[in-house]
């Protein structure tokens, strides 16, 4: 009888990621779209079943997210979420760790945690909410304000220095990195379905409007009128060509990128840059996560890397079985009770 039993596969769909909680961002929050696309992606994830699937978060607008996807999840303290999802990964390899953070909670008080995760190659999927701004807190200058950025705490303006999230990245030596926006879906899902098949640490930067506190910080980049002058999307193995007339293409000359007119018979197609999200060097990419901070140049959207190497938690199951095998089993209680020991009355 049980031979003849036929198992049929219930396929998931956006509405079974959604929790019973109430989302509770402003009207107009970016976040939402940010958290549509992840439930509508999820379901077509390569080999990861539901209950193996995990997001960690920090503090911040963004680190609400667990609450909102029904998953397992953990809400942790400022900053501290890629050294939590370290944890999550290591003690469970088979679990599929997300990572849902800000620039604030990333890239300020969890900074240090930022960069040795990515050092480390820890087999983690992260997305930062970059909105340039502190919004929980009510619009005080994050690591990423732009150099003038008049808040409530900078008041004449900010004398900072901003970090580029993906140069951070890429200096770091994450194995894949990309940056998308809110305001994209099918980029967005695009690149969340490129992350999940990662292995190794999956680094995505979302440009993400804050309705309230930073409203319209990349409109340059969300403006029907005027975006595609404006946004360079890259595909592998691909010429960087951008513009409304696809009229545009990024030129090296030399080590320096230059826009150049490919509709004027002085430079084709065949002249541009051709883009490899696979260099290991990671000269190229360098070179595009600064391109925008140019007048006149576009903001790259796409995968700028992805590499394989082996990764943190592999190389701890490897060494755990090694040296089980040389010496054998441990045991915690013989090991908790050698060396000096004492007792407390």
């Amino acid at each position: 009888m049980a031979d003849n039993i036929k198992i049929e596969e219930i396929k998931l769909t956006a509405k079974d990621f959604a929790s019973d909680q109430d989302v509770r961002w402003c009207p107009g929050c970016g976040d939402y779209s940010i958290l549509a696309q992840v439930q509508r992606s999820f379901p077509d994830l390569v080999d990861v079943k539901k209950e193996n699937l995990v997001w960690i978060s920090g503090i911040g607008c963004s680190s609400r997210f667990p609450y909102y996807m029904n998953t397992y999840g953990f809400h942790g303290i400022h900053g501290r979420a890629p050294a939590i999802a370290t944890g999550v990964k290591i003690a469970n390899p088979k679990l599929s760790v997300w990572v849902a953070t800000g620039d604030g909670d990333l890239l300020s008080i969890g900074g240090n945690h930022f960069i040795h995760a990515c050092r480390k190659n820890i087999d983690l999927k992260m997305l930062l909410f970059n909105n340039k701004i502190y919004g929980l807190t009510k619009g005080q200058y994050s690591p990423t304000s732009e150099k003038g950025k008049v808040t409530k705490t900078s008041p004449y303006g900010s004398i900072d220095y901003p970090f580029n999230a993906v140069s951070l990245a890429l200096g770091s030596e994450a194995s894949f990195i990309a940056r998308t926006l809110d305001g994209n879906p099918k980029h967005l899902q695009a690149m969340l379905k490129r992350a999940a098949e990662h292995k190794g640490l999956a680094f995505i930067e979302i440009f993400q409007n804050c309705v309230i506190f930073n409203d319209g910080a990349f409109s340059d980049l969300t403006d029907k009128k005027i975006k595609e002058d404006h946004l360079l999307v890259l595909e592998h193995g691909q010429p960087m060509v951008f513009g409304v007339n696809k009229d545009k293409g990024i030129k090296l000359d030399g080590l320096k990128p230059v826009v150049v007119d490919i509709s004027n018979g002085k430079y084709s197609i065949n002249d541009l840059l051709v883009h490899d999200e696979t260099d290991s060097t990671r000269l190229y990419a360098m070179l595009l996560a600064h391109l925008d901070e140019t007048p006149g140049y576009p903001t790259p959207i796409g995968v700028y890397r992805k590499i394989n190497k082996p990764t943190y938690n592999e190389g701890v199951e490897q060494q755990i079985e090694n040296v089980t095998a040389k010496l054998g089993k441990g045991d915690l209680e013989k090991v908790l009770f050698s060396g000096n020991t004492w007792e407390v009355n």
